[in-house]
């Protein structure tokens, strides 16, 4: 090798050993990367940290309020044709909770009741009938209210008139006690067949009425 060859060599060396050195340099004062879809949607927080529920969650948990919030029960009683429990949208009224509850009997006085009034979740609704004690305005009454129950029972007020059995309708009969639906008509069947009732005492020629039950049904019935 020549003596020229050499300084040319050593150059070169030197000029490799310069970049080798700033490369290692470079890449040395490089941070630490995390990938961006590492932390994302993460629910844990740094110590010290309060955790934040992110937006998924907090959209569900106001979906659950919304459906919890859009139903109310109450308790229909009184002279309706179905009493008992009914669950029916946020909102509704009197009116719509009667009709769930089979409509009133045909002694509800229904001017006793505000049909408009909006149902609260837990409230019992009244129905009273004519010559009863009425109900409070509104026919709502808390659970157990024992306002409402003497309201409906009627305890201590004016006995409602008698049927009359030539001119009473099917709902008419239905709401005597010991009959129902089944017993009225076979009521209304025997007086279009005997044209009509002579006395009292012969609404036990009519089948199903037995002496028990003529003997609860004669203070309630004339002719």
């Amino acid at each position: 090798m020549s003596d020229l060859d050499r300084p040319r060599i050593a150059l070169y060396v030197a000029l490799g050993l310069v970049v080798c050195f700033l490369g290692v340099r470079y890449l040395r004062g490089q941070p630490d990367s995390v990938p961006a879809d590492a932390t994302a949607g993460s629910a844990e927080a740094l110590p010290g940290q309060a955790t934040q529920p992110v937006a998924g969650d907090r959209a569900a948990t106001v979906r659950v309020d919304r459906a919890d919030q859009g139903r109310v029960t109450v308790h229909v009683a009184g002279a309706v044709r179905r009493p008992g429990l009914y669950r029916l949208a946020a909102g509704s009224r009197i009116d719509d909770a009667l009709r769930r509850a089979g409509g009133p009997r045909a002694r509800a006085d229904l001017t006793a009741v505000n049909l408009a009034t909006k149902l609260e979740d837990g409230r019992q609704v009244i129905v009273p009938e004519r010559g009863f004690g009425a109900a409070p305005a509104g026919a709502a009454s808390a659970p157990g209210s024992g306002s409402g129950s003497a309201a409906a029972g009627g305890a201590g007020s004016a006995a409602a008139p008698p049927v009359n059995l030539n001119t009473a309708t099917l709902e008419q009969l239905d709401t005597l006690d010991g009959v129902g639906p089944g017993i009225a008509q076979r009521i209304i069947d025997y007086r279009e067949q005997h044209g009509g009732f002579r006395n009292v005492d012969e609404l036990g020629e009519v089948p199903g009425i037995g002496d028990k039950r003529m003997a609860t049904l004669r203070p309630l019935v004339t002719v």
